[in-house]
């Protein structure tokens, strides 16, 4: 029987430590080693100490090179039944060669989050504005869209994105694929094995500080609630968690204020269930958070915004509190911190949505049999999205021969 070939490419290589992104990819990963796939993970960035270990899972790994026809014959050796784009800058740059080089492998776009939707979010926050959808329409929403319609698949983390695409954008459903979190059940045994609240305390922020809502937060954390949190809980401190912090961020630190920047958390989970509260005040950001499935995993209540808790807990309630008003949010902080009644609900409420909207038995099988009946009838697949087509002869010409005049010129 031929082996099953899949082939990531990533815009980084995945460093599951450092940020939901590349958690998300590592249970991605997974998910083709369990259904038995050849698996290869190609990327032209440089690898950092804190890369995955690939090879460790049987993984072969790649480096390319952009702007080269390397890749090119790399491929063509390679010959993958599927093409994994991770993120919608890297469809652009690979994507029109895998089609040109392996036409019949199924090209999935893995898009993390909306990009042009963050960024929409991000500008009005900014400019002090209200956000409305006349503000998704940027050339960066362009670009995505165009590499969510050239791809046979797009796999969307948010049901909040999955309505944007398809009920402002028109997107067609049938080359979209929701596909959440995929998490290891919470069960009874695990439970016990938690810290109880009263052996807990302080409350505690984490995030890759190179994505810029995370920042934002600190600083929001900072000035507008801090100040009123610190008063109202004279013997809690506040610490900041997160990779890659630079020195803007080290600066912010304070013992005085009790405000303490603890840089890089080897584990997130392992650290986060030392805290008695995970603190949020998120103002903007797309797709869905995974410091929030950490906190639920190791039973650690959360306060939110309706952006942070955005597409997460469905019909469930939330495993805290979500509250956008600023004094509203450290009321209910509070509540949640001193409350020992209010704080076992919160956990129960994060099991409850962990095991009844991310448990990935839930998601893995559908998954990969969608992907297999897909290959098989990819050509009606793409006749009835033929704009995939029309956008591969047309718009991507211009990727292609701007990258093989790159190509020249470096020669």
């Amino acid at each position: 029987m031929k082996e099953k070939k899949v082939l990531f490419i990533g815009l980084v290589w995945p460093e599951p430590t450092s940020s939901a992104a590349g958690f998300r990819m590592m249970q991605l990963i997974e998910t083709f080693l369990a259904s038995s796939y050849q698996i290869t993970f190609a990327s032209a960035a440089a690898k950092s100490p804190y890369s995955a270990f690939l090879q460790s899972l049987g993984i072969h790994e790649q480096a390319i090179v952009l702007n080269s026809s390397s890749f090119d014959d790399f491929i063509t050796q390679l010959q993958p039944d599927i093409v994994v784009f991770d993120r919608f800058m890297v469809e652009e740059q690979y994507g029109w060669r895998v089609a040109q080089q392996c036409p019949n492998a199924l090209r999935v776009l893995d898009t993390e989050d909306l990009h042009f939707l963050r960024q929409a979010r991000q500008t009005s926050v900014k400019n002090k504005d209200d956000f409305s959808f006349q503000a998704l329409f940027t050339d960066t929403a362009k670009r995505e869209l165009a590499a969510i319609l050239r791809s046979d698949l797009s796999l969307i983390i948010s049901e909040s994105e999955m309505k944007i695409l398809i009920e402002e954008f028109r997107i067609s459903p049938d080359i979209l694929y929701y596909l959440p979190f995929l998490e290891k059940e919470i069960t009874p045994s695990e439970v016990v094995q938690w810290k109880p609240f009263k052996e807990r305390k302080n409350l505690l922020f984490i995030g890759n500080f190179i994505h810029e809502p995370n920042w934002h937060t600190v600083q929001y954390l900072k000035t507008q609630i801090w100040p009123q949190l610190r008063n109202m809980l004279p013997k809690a401190e506040l610490h900041i968690y997160g990779a890659y912090a630079t020195q803007k961020v080290l600066q912010l630190n304070n013992p005085k204020e009790r405000f303490l920047i603890k840089g890089r958390a080897e584990s997130a989970r392992v650290t986060m269930e030392n805290y008695r509260v995970l603190v949020a005040p998120i103002q903007f950001g797309a797709g869905v958070k995974g410091k929030f499935i950490d906190a639920m995993q190791t039973g650690t209540p959360s306060v939110t915004t309706t952006i942070g808790a955005e597409a997460m807990k469905g019909n469930l309630d939330w495993n805290g509190f979500i509250e956008d008003d600023p004094k509203t949010f450290c009321v209910k902080t509070v509540e949640l911190y001193e409350n020992k009644k209010i704080w076992y609900t919160a956990q129960e409420n994060g099991i409850r949505i962990i095991n009844e909207r991310y448990e990935k038995r839930k998601y893995q099988a559908d998954f990969m049999t969608n992907l297999s009946l897909l290959k098989v009838q990819i050509d009606k697949h793409r006749q009835q999205n033929f704009i995939s087509q029309i956008l591969l002869h047309h718009t991507m010409q211009s990727t292609k021969y701007m990258s093989l005049w790159i190509e020249e010129k470096n020669k």
